[in-house]
């Protein structure tokens, strides 16, 4: 495939006086770059904001807006990811006036009367660093798309594509946190799909795979506000973070997730109902310093072990601190 050609160079020329334009643009024209051009600062800044430049070649001395300021007015302008070459025009050799145009954004001078040779190595040098700055913004942008894609993987059960153990580590205690502050409830359930090694040894491990994805959807569907939590626990467990919700919410919520669970009808022959289920613990309680997150999760699966002691495909309250 042919490398797709570069966009033309972008060069704007800031300067009022004719006979100074009409020789930056011979020469430009010269290197094969058709200047954009601008007799004042007021023209150059609606230049600068509709075609973006590479290069601004700015008079230092303008009739309307100093050439000083605006430099100043462009940098404020410019995005992060943006940069455009300034150099500045001027017949000013002060060491302070040089000083002031870095100040404000300049990145280089040109003395007047201007060198057709000097201007063509500036133009290329500023260009290269373009091209360069551009290529390391581009860099970043991706390094940090795959950042973020590592992040969402790191924290994603690959089987199922809901959260996993590592982030409701991450988020649980957070919403713990978030809850005693304003004196609400959390409350977790906790959820195992009955007789799964049975349904893998029979169905096989694809099977089983597809199971635990769907039931994985119905879990995630269960937790629909941005401070819920629905994440695999491990194995065909899986767990949820229920923020400013009592025992009687969460076993509401938990019972309407076993029917959709079951309304799935996927077959399974060791259960009684002969398609898969799901048991839910549920524990709930207000954080303070006298209880934890530890002890609350233990107490949610105390109630799991007697939703499936009891029949399975039901959901139990435990009560906080029962841990047997």
């Amino acid at each position: 495939m042919k490398k797709a050609e570069k966009d033309p160079i972008k060069v704007m020329v800031v300067e009022d006086s004719k006979v100074t334009m009409k020789v930056l643009c011979n020469y430009l024209e010269r290197m094969g770059i058709a200047p954009l051009t601008a007799e004042n600062g007021t023209e150059a800044l609606e230049i600068y904001y509709r075609e973006q430049p590479d290069i601004i070649l700015l008079d230092a001395q303008l009739p309307d807006i100093d050439g000083f300021d605006v430099a100043l007015k462009i940098r404020a302008q410019e995005k992060p990811e943006d940069w455009t070459a300034i150099i500045f025009l001027t017949s000013m050799d002060k060491d302070e006036d040089l000083a002031r145009g870095i100040e404000v954004g300049g990145d280089d001078y040109l003395m007047k009367p201007i060198s057709e040779v000097v201007l063509k190595a500036k133009i290329r040098a500023m260009y290269r660093l373009v091209e360069m700055q551009r290529s390391l913004v581009t860099l970043t942008q991706e390094l940090n798309a795959a950042n973020v894609k590592l992040q969402r993987l790191s924290a994603t059960d690959g089987l199922t594509g809901i959260s996993n153990r590592r982030m409701y580590d991450e988020l649980a205690p957070r919403e713990w946190r978030r809850c005693e502050r304003v004196s609400k409830p959390v409350a977790l359930v906790m959820i195992d799909v009955d007789f799964f090694k049975l349904f893998n040894d029979k169905y096989g491990h694809q099977a089983g795979d597809e199971c635990l994805r769907r039931v994985a959807d119905q879990v995630g569907k269960a937790a629909p506000r941005a401070t819920d939590l629905a994440a695999r626990y491990g194995g065909e467990e899986f767990v949820l973070v229920l923020g400013e919700t009592d025992a009687d919410g969460a076993k509401w919520i938990a019972n309407r997730l076993r029917q959709q669970v079951s309304e799935l009808n996927i077959p399974h022959y060791a259960t009684e109902s002969r398609h898969v289920t799901i048991s839910c613990g549920v524990a709930a309680v207000v954080p303070s310093g006298n209880v934890s997150l530890e002890v609350l999760l233990k107490s949610a699966d105390y109630a799991l072990y007697q939703a499936k002691k009891s029949g399975r495909d039901r959901v139990e309250i435990g009560v906080y601190g029962k841990v047997e």
